[in-house]
């Protein structure tokens, strides 16, 4: 399996998708998820990333967020969150060795429908997953934040986030609720790979504009369309999400 890909360009819309080492669970433990949340807690102060939505799952992570910066502040991000996480892993049960299984995936979505596409992907994991029946249920995921549960260190940028959807955060609310029902609805919790295998997700004019920014790394690199999508896929696979955890297990 390639390596996976950290394209970066400011001003763009990122989710991120980071797995555990030869995917064990190691956030079994409600501890490490909450230390994984507090470290992005620390970044979001100190690199000013936008979060607009997130989930750890036993193991594995998702994160959807925004960086205005020159600089690469979600790398920088992902360097302090990932490396303290696994820090504090390894140090508290005397373990040496991986935490992570490579390096963290991104990929660019466009902030049209396919941002709310991508968020309601991110929050149905632990569904999909068969864990739990609804996202309400896990409390280490983004979804707790959007619908208004207070948590003790706020990670998401609701402002910002009502800005890019053009909506009231009230209005944001119930029609969230909506499009998290329909999706239930439909029964069909199949993983959507263009999310954590693509370099870019949008409309074509915006998957085209990604690739050119990219120059000569977007380089064999092939745009493919499905019904109202556009993907700017990598010429193999670089990321594979993991398969469904079993039934009944609890994070």
């Amino acid at each position: 399996m390639a390596r996976a890909h950290r394209h970066y360009l400011p001003g763009c819309t990122w989710h991120i998708t980071q797995r555990c080492h030869k995917k064990e669970f190691l956030f079994r433990f409600k501890h490490y998820k909450k230390r994984w949340m507090y470290w992005l807690y620390r970044a979001k102060q100190q690199f000013h990333i936008s979060i607009l939505d997130y989930m750890v799952t036993s193991n594995h992570i998702h994160l959807l967020a925004l960086s205005d910066g020159k600089e690469n502040e979600i790398a920088k991000t992902m360097h302090l969150v990932s490396g303290r996480t696994a820090w504090e892993f390894n140090h508290n049960r005397n373990r040496k060795g991986a935490f992570w299984e490579d390096r963290y995936h991104a990929t660019a979505v466009e902030t049209d429908n396919h941002l709310i596409r991508c968020m309601i992907y991110i929050d149905m994991n632990m569904v999909r997953a068969g864990v739990i029946k609804h996202p309400e249920e896990w409390p280490h995921c983004g979804y707790q934040e959007l619908i208004g549960n207070k948590q003790r260190y706020s990670l998401i940028n609701k402002e910002r986030l009502m800005r890019m959807l053009q909506l009231k955060y009230d209005n944001f609310k119930e029609i969230y609720n909506e499009w998290i029902d329909e999706y239930l609805e439909r029964k069909n919790f199949n993983r959507e790979s263009c999310w954590t295998e693509s370099i870019a997700v949008g409309n074509k004019i915006f998957v085209e504009r990604i690739k050119k920014k990219l120059g000569v790394k977007a380089r064999r690199r092939c745009i493919v369309e499905k019904p109202g999508t556009f993907k700017l896929k990598e010429p193999r696979t670089s990321y594979l999400l993991f398969p469904p955890i079993k039934k009944g297990f609890k994070g």
